[in-house]
C-alpha cells in the first residue's frame, strides 16, 4: 500500500469549498480484502488509536465507524478515518472526509480538508504508515507522531498576529492570498490590493522599520521631540559596558542594540560581573550592544494603529508559582502543559525555557534551576516582559490615560511608522508620565498582537481589526469584478469579448485564456496551460488589475479547485462531449457537475449567465445563489419564457436582432448580422458566445451603448480574437484556421463554413491524444459528413498515445462517414498536412485547419500569401477576422 500522488485544492473545490488534500491511494495487495476478512485488524487499530471509536462515518453516530469496520470496509474507507483523527489530534479543526474509488482497481481517491496543508501532507503520509503497521503488525508510537505533525504544522501555519489579521478580513468579506510560507499577505484582489506581512503594511516605510531596529538612533530621535527615554550609550566590548555603566549610574539594562523579542536583554543589573555576563549574552544576538539606564516600574504595551492607541497591555515578565513540591525545573516543564502556550508564536503564549538568560536572572536573586520554592512563592525567570519569552499580558487599554496613549501615538510618529508597538514604563498607566515618571523603553515596527488578542487577564482587544480598517476604511473596497467563464465550447471568445467590453469603460482588465495571460494591452504569458487557478492567481495578484475575466477550464478545477474565494459572474457556455474518461469524468452530467462549481462560487449580489438551450447548463440554476440570467438563441425557449414571466432577466435573439428582457422592460441591442463575430449570421456558435457576453455585460451594470459598440466592432481585427476563425483568402482560396479539437467543435465551423458555398471543403483534422478512443473516432466521422477532402494530422503533444494511434482512430471516423479511403490523407506533421491542402487546393475551394499551435500555421500561410492582400468573408466583414470556436 502507498500514496500514488498527494496534492492540495487550496480553494473552492469540487469535493468541498473548502481547502482539502487529495490522496491517491494505492492499496496494493490489499485492493481485494475489506476489513471484515483481515482478523482481528479493527481490534488492534482500536488499540493503537482508540479515539476513532468515537466516529460516526455514514451512520452518523458515535461508533458508527466501529461498525463499517467490522461489517467489512476497503482500507481507503479507513486511512481517511486514521488521517482525520491524526489531524485532530494534532489540533487541526477538521471534519470532511471523503474516499471514492477510481478507475484503477484497489486505487482510490482519499480526500480530507485541510487547515494546515503541511500538517495535513505529513498526517496523510503517518496514517498510511499506521494503517500498514496494524496489518504487518509493528508497533507505532502514536504520541510521537501527532507530536511531530504538530511541530510541522506550527512551524509552516501562520502566527497570531497573521491570523488575526485573516479572521479580520473574512470578517470583512475581505479576501486573503497567502504570497509565500511566511506571513506575506495579500488582503484583496488587483489594483484593491494592500500587502502586508504580520503586521508590516505597505505603507510602513523602509526607512522608518530601519529606525526602530536601530534603538540608539530610535531613542535619539525621540530625545530631540522631548519624549523621555532612559539615558544609555552603544559599547564594543565588556569593559566599555562596565564603563558606561558607572557613568549612567545606577541600576543598567544590557541589550543587543538591533535585536528583537526580548531576546539577549538583561535588566537591574548593578554589579561588573551581572554587566559582563549580560553583555556576553547580548552579544550573541547583536555586534552592537547598547547598555542603557534601568527605568523602575511596570511593563507595558501601548499598540498604535495609524496615528492612534488601539490597545494597550501590561506585560508580566516570565515567572513560575511555586507549589512547595516541585522544583523550578519541574514548575516550567508543568506550565508548559498549559494548552495555550506553543512554540514561538504559534499560541497565545510561548513555551518558558530555561536559558542562560534565565539562569541569569535566577543567579541575581541567589536561587537555582533545582530551587523549590515555597507554596504560593513567585520566582522569576526573566525581568523583561516579552511575551515570545514567556511572559504574560493583561489588558488595560481602559485604565491607560489620555497623555499616555498621545505620548505613544507621537513617539511612533516621530519614528514615522503606521503600526508601531511603543514599549512604555511607568509607575501606573492611569497617571502621565510627565508627573510620575517614566520613559518609552523602544518603539517596535511589526510588533506582534497576540497579547491584545489573547490576554491572560482582561477584555481581547481587535488590533487586528483595527490594522484592516486602516488598510480598508469602511465602504473601500478590497475586490474587483471576478468574471469566470467555463464550459466545453466558446470559452476562449467569450471571455475576450467580455474584457472588450470592460475595456471600453476605461479599467484595465487582466485575462487568461487558453492562449495565454493578458494584463491591459500586455501579453505576460503566451500559450501554455493558462486556463486554471495560477494563470488567475497571476491575474489577481497583479496591482494594476481593475476587473477579471478567467477562462476557466476542466482540469484546473479538478486538479486544484478555484483561485478565488468569490465570483461577480459565472458564465456556462454549454457542455459538450470533451475530455469524457480523464480525472474520472465518465458522462457528460459529470463535466456539468464540476463546470457548476463555478455557478456555485458566485456571490449573492452576482450572477450566473446560462445556456437556456443546453439542459445541463440550465439546470445549474438550481445551484446557484445568485440571481440568474439565461441567453438563448430564441425567444421562443420556453425556459427564458418562464424566467422572463417571473420577472427575471434573459437574452436573446428576436426578428434577427439581439434582444435583452428584464421582465416586461425589453432592450433592442444590434441586429445579428451587424456582429462581425457571426458572419453575417452565418456562425451560430459565435452568436451564443456574443450572446454570453451581453449577458454578463448586463449582469455587470456595463452601459448599454458600449455593449452596443463591442458587439459591432469585435471581430473586426485579428488581433480581436487569434486562433478562432480565422479567414483568410490566398490566391481564390480561402482557408479557416481554427481552435476546434472535439466533435462539437468541429461541427459547429465546418457546418458554419459549408454554408458560405465552397465548390469544395478540405479538412486538416487533429485530436488530442488523451481523449477517449470513441471521441476520437466521432471527430473523425464529423469532418467526413462535412469535407470532400480530410487531411488527418497528429499534435506534437502526443498525451501518452504511440504515434500514429490517434491519426489511425480519426480514419477509421473519418471513413465510417462515407468518405472514400482515396480522399482521406494521413500526414502526421501539422504544418505538412497544411501544406498538402494547400497545394491541392484551386480557387473556390476552402481549408479548414484545426491547429495546436497558431503562429506556424499563421506563418505558413503568410509565406503561401506571398504578400497578397486578404480579401473578405462572406459576410463582407474583413478578410481575416477572429471569430470563435
Amino acid at each position: 500500500m502507498f500514496i500514488r500522488e498527494l496534492r492540495a485544492c487550496e480553494g473552492r473545490n469540487v469535493f468541498c469549498h473548502r481547502p482539502v488534500l487529495v490522496m491517491l491511494l494505492d492499496l496494493g495487495p490489499y485492493a481485494r480484502k475489506p476489513t471484515g476478512t483481515l482478523g482481528d485488524f479493527t481490534d488492534k487499530l482500536l488499540s493503537v488509536l482508540p479515539s476513532l471509536a468515537e466516529h460516526g462515518c455514514s451512520r452518523g453516530r458515535p461508533g458508527g465507524l466501529v461498525e463499517r469496520l467490522r461489517e467489512g470496509t476497503y482500507l481507503g474507507h479507513v486511512v481517511e478515518h486514521v488521517w482525520l483523527e491524526l489531524m485532530h489530534l494534532a489540533g487541526m479543526e477538521v471534519s470532511y472526509g471523503k474516499t471514492l474509488s477510481t478507475e484503477d482497481e484497489g486505487v482510490y481517491e482519499v480526500v480530507c480538508e485541510y487547515t494546515s496543508r503541511e500538517g495535513a501532507r505529513a498526517s496523510a503520509v503517518t496514517a498510511v504508515e499506521l494503517v500498514k503497521s496494524v496489518l504487518e503488525g509493528l508497533e507505532f508510537d502514536v504520541p510521537a507522531a501527532v507530536e511531530e505533525i504538530r511541530r510541522i504544522s506550527a512551524r509552516t501555519e501562520l502566527g497570531p498576529s497573521t491570523r488575526a489579521i485573516v479572521q479580520a478580513c473574512r470578517k470583512r468579506g475581505i479576501p486573503v492570498m497567502r504570497l509565500s510560507n511566511g506571513s506575506l499577505l495579500q488582503l484583496g484582489y488587483g489594483a484593491r490590493q494592500k500587502l502586508v506581512q504580520a503586521t508590516l503594511t505597505q505603507h510602513t516605510g523602509c526607512i522608518a522599520a530601519d529606525i526602530a531596529g536601530d534603538k540608539s538612533l530610535a531613542k535619539h530621535l525621540l530625545s530631540e521631540a522631548e519624549i523621555p527615554v532612559p539615558r544609555g550609550m552603544v559599547v564594543k566590548d565588556e569593559a566599555g559596558a562596565v564603563q558606561a555603566a558607572a557613568t549612567i549610574g545606577g541600576p543598567v539594562v544590557v541589550k543587543p542594540l538591533d535585536g528583537n523579542q526580548g531576546k539577549g536583554v538583561a535588566l537591574n543589573l548593578t554589579t561588573a560581573a551581572q554587566i559582563r555576563a549580560a553583555y556576553r549574552l547580548a552579544r550573541h544576538y547583536s555586534e552592537e550592544v547598547m547598555v542603557e539606564e534601568y527605568i523602575q516600574g511596570k511593563q507595558y504595551r501601548l499598540l498604535v494603529v495609524n496615528g492612534r492607541v488601539t490597545a494597550a497591555a501590561e506585560r508580566i515578565p516570565t515567572r513560575v508559582v511555586g507549589d512547595g513540591c516541585h522544583t523550578v525545573t519541574q514548575l516550567v516543564d508543568i506550565e508548559n502543559r498549559n494548552p495555550l502556550r506553543g512554540e514561538e508564536h504559534e499560541k497565545p503564549l510561548t513555551r518558558i525555557t530555561i536559558d542562560p538568560v534565565a539562569l541569569l536572572v535566577l543567579r541575581k536573586n541567589g536561587l537555582s534551576a533545582d530551587y523549590i520554592p515555597r507554596a504560593g512563592e513567585v520566582v522569576y525567570l526573566r525581568e523583561n516582559a516579552n511575551l515570545s519569552t514567556g511572559g504574560t499580558a493583561e489588558d488595560v487599554t481602559d485604565l491607560m490615560h489620555p497623555e499616555n496613549a498621545s505620548l505613544a501615538a507621537r513617539a511612533a510618529q516621530v519614528v514615522g511608522l503606521d503600526v508601531a508597538g511603543i514599549d512604555l514604563v511607568a509607575a501606573d498607566i492611569s497617571q502621565p508620565i510627565s508627573t510620575t515618571g517614566g520613559a518609552v523603553i523602544e518603539v517596535n515596527a511589526a510588533p506582534g498582537i497576540r497579547m491584545h488578542h489573547h490576554p491572560s487577564k482582561g477584555q481581547p482587544r481587535d488590533v487586528a481589526g483595527a490594522i484592516v480598517d486602516y488598510l480598508f476604511p469602511p465602504g473601500t473596497p478590497a475586490r474587483i469584478p471576478i468574471i469566470c467563464v467555463t464550459g466545453t465550447n466558446g470559452k476562449t471568445t467569450t471571455t475576450r469579448l467580455v474584457a472588450d467590453m470592460l475595456r471600453r469603460q476605461g479599467l484595465v482588465v487582466g485575462m487568461a485564456t487558453t492562449d495565454g495571460i493578458h494584463i491591459g494591452d500586455r501579453c505576460l504569458v503566451k500559450g501554455g496551460d493558462t486556463t486554471g487557478p495560477w494563470s488567475a492567481r497571476a491575474v489577481l495578484r497583479d496591482p494594476a488589475v481593475e476587473a477579471a475575466v478567467l477562462e476557466t477550464a476542466r482540469g484546473g478545477l479538478l486538479r486544484e479547485g478555484l483561485a478565488f474565494d468569490r465570483a461577480d459572474v459565472a458564465v456556462v457556455t454549454n457542455i459538450a462531449e470533451d475530455h469524457l474518461g480523464q480525472g474520472g469524468v465518465e458522462s457528460l452530467e459529470d463535466l456539468a457537475h464540476i463546470k457548476s462549481l463555478t455557478v456555485e462560487a458566485v456571490g449573492r449580489e452576482g450572477c450566473a449567465v446560462l445556456n437556456a438551450d443546453d439542459p445541463l447548463v440550465a439546470a445549474m440554476a438550481s445551484r446557484a445563489r445568485c440571481r440568474v440570467i439565461y441567453f438563448s438563441l430564441t425567444g421562443k425557449n420556453s425556459l427564458v419564457r418562464r424566467h422572463l414571466g417571473a420577472g427575471g432577466t434573459a437574452v436573446f435573439v428576436d426578428k434577427g436582432r439581439v434582444v435583452v428582457a428584464a421582465g416586461n422592460q425589453v432592450h433592442h441591442l444590434v441586429p445579428v448580422k451587424s456582429i462581425p463575430l457571426t458572419c453575417g449570421g452565418t456562425v451560430s456558435h459565435n452568436l451564443q458566445n456574443a450572446l454570453a457576453a451581453t449577458g454578463t455585460a448586463w449582469g455587470l451594470g456595463i452601459p448599454p451603448v458600449l455593449v452596443k459598440e463591442s458587439l459591432e466592432s469585435f471581430g473586426t481585427d485579428p488581433s480581436h480574437n487569434p486562433g478562432r476563425l480565422m479567414v483568410r483568402e490566398i490566391n481564390g482560396v480561402r482557408v479557416v484556421v481554427d481552435y476546434g479539437h472535439n466533435p462539437p467543435g468541429f461541427e459547429s465551423v465546418l457546418r458554419a463554413v459549408k454554408s458560405w458555398g465552397p465548390s469544395r471543403l478540405a479538412g486538416v483534422i487533429g485530436v488530442p491524444g488523451d481523449r477517449p478512443d470513441r471521441l476520437i473516432r466521432m471527430s473523425g466521422w464529423t469532418a467526413g459528413r462535412y469535407c470532400q477532402r480530410v487531411f488527418i494530422k497528429e499534435d506534437q503533444d502526443l498525451r501518452g498515445r504511440e504515434a500514429g494511434a490517434v491519426a489511425a482512430l480519426l480514419k477509421e471516423g473519418v471513413l465510417s462517414s462515407g468518405l472514400p479511403e482515396g480522399s482521406v490523407t494521413v500526414e502526421t506533421s501539422e504544418l505538412k498536412a497544411l501544406r498538402l491542402a494547400l497545394d491541392e487546393a484551386v480557387p473556390g475551394d476552402m481549408v479548414v485547419v484545426f491547429y495546436e499551435h497558431l503562429q506556424p500555421v499563421l506563418d505558413l500561410l503568410e509565406e503561401y500569401a506571398a504578400g497578397v492582400v486578404p480579401k473578405e468573408c462572406p459576410s463582407l466583414a474583413p478578410a481575416m477576422v477572429a471569430v470563435a470556436e
